[in-house]
């Protein structure tokens, strides 16, 4: 008889090798939720993607100004896919990827990772296009 820490670790390993998948924007905020963070607020998420915060860089630098439309990366000129879930609706699917992205352009644009809290709020605005 297996024991209940064993199995649930067995289950935890074979999640993580397959990959995490959310099917929407509120389970990935789900991930935030369970790490403290919440409640989310769209004002937030909103002055968080238009604030110039680290070398006077802003989300819309990249993404564009309409997201339901494509983007272009500043510096290395390669197309960015519509931040809006209502044209790319796999965007928000997959944790793995969600944090991959947060990782790396909180980075670039505000000099450090973003908070659970400030990738909610993101979500937040975000998910009404």
């Amino acid at each position: 008889m297996m024991k209940i820490p064993v199995l649930i670790t067995a289950l935890l390993v074979g999640a993580t090798s397959v990959g995490l998948h959310a099917e929407s924007v509120t389970e990935v905020q789900n991930t935030y939720l369970a790490r403290g963070a919440g409640p989310f607020v769209y004002d937030s998420g909103e002055s968080l993607w238009n604030s110039r915060i680290y070398k006077e860089r802003r989300c819309p630098d990249c993404h564009g100004p309409d997201l339901s439309q494509s983007g272009e990366h500043k510096r290395t000129h390669k197309p960015i896919e519509a931040m809006a879930p209502s044209v790319t609706p796999a965007r928000y699917t997959d944790v793995r990827k969600v944090e991959k992205w947060f990782k790396r352009n909180c980075k670039w644009t505000l000099g450090r990772e973003c908070t659970a809290q400030e990738k909610g709020d993101l979500l937040e605005y975000l998910k009404r296009f």
